[in-house]
């Protein structure tokens, strides 16, 4: 089971911290999809929370509007 994303968690991260998991998802070559996903929810969380550590890494989270018409 993957650690729940809590305020203290994102503090934690450093530089190094982000670089690792941008690095994961890169590579996405994880045991399963659910394992994938958490990194990916992660990095979001951070994107949010810690603009600063994740801007590098926003090409990772697909944050771009889209029209689903």
């Amino acid at each position: 089971m993957t650690a729940s994303i809590t305020p203290e968690r994102l503090a934690a991260f450093d530089e190094a911290g982000v670089a690792a998991l941008a690095r994961r998802l890169e590579e996405d070559d994880y045991p399963s999809p659910f394992d994938g996903l958490s990194d990916w929810h992660l990095m979001r969380a951070l994107a949010i929370h810690r603009p600063d550590l994740a801007r590098p890494y926003l090409h990772l989270v697909d944050q771009e509007p889209f029209d689903e018409d």
